[in-house]
């Protein structure tokens, strides 16, 4: 068994197989997709543990990704590897710039707003619980938890200096220009 990194990041899922030779259908998180390829040091999360793989061959196919798991040469083999999520050092992620930030590092973050007619009362909506890419603009999930404001679901655009006022990664903090009515 492999051993994780100090940061392990779920970076795709193997969705199924392509081929009689062992190749795997993957799922990438990453954009752009191919970026997933550029670790060079990947593990499955298989019952709990990770099991380190490494891919000798990989290219587009359709609208994903297709890639060969070293060592595995037949269908069957590949079959065992269908619905594992592929993991990464996320430490070893380019660094940002200042202001940006990764999608992981925005799940869990509490989301404070305002209260309307009010510019100081700041209200917990949630915390961030996943992102969606919508073309436009990506949106925020925000999920009620203990001690927010109602039990509601929120979807809110993340546009930086627009509805999202400001992150703070030490904090765990993200604050909307978002009014309860909306």
């Amino acid at each position: 068994m492999g051993e994780s990194g100090a940061n392990p990041l779920t970076a795709g899922k193997i969705t199924g197989c392509y081929g009689i030779k062992g190749w795997v259908k993957i799922h990438s998180f990453t954009d752009p997709e191919e970026n997933l390829f550029r670790f060079g040091k990947w593990q499955l999360k298989r019952r709990g543990s990770l099991e380190t793989i490494e891919f000798d061959a990989w290219k587009r196919h359709g609208k994903g990704m297709v890639a060969h798991i070293t060592g595995v040469d037949d269908r069957t083999l590949a079959e065992s590897f269908k619905g594992l999520e592929i993991v990464v050092d996320g430490d070893s992620l380019p660094t940002l710039d200042e202001g940006d930030f990764y999608w992981h590092q925005l799940q869990g973050l509490q989301v404070w707003g305002r209260e309307p007619d009010t510019s100081d009362e700041r209200v917990l909506l949630g915390e961030v619980d996943y992102l969606i890419e919508t073309g436009a603009n990506d949106v925020v999930v925000v999920k009620a938890t203990e001690g927010s404001i109602d039990e509601r679901e929120r979807l809110i655009p993340y546009l930086p200096d627009d509805t999202v006022v400001r992150v703070s990664l030490e904090e765990g903090v993200m604050e909307v220009d978002w009014y309860l009515e909306e």
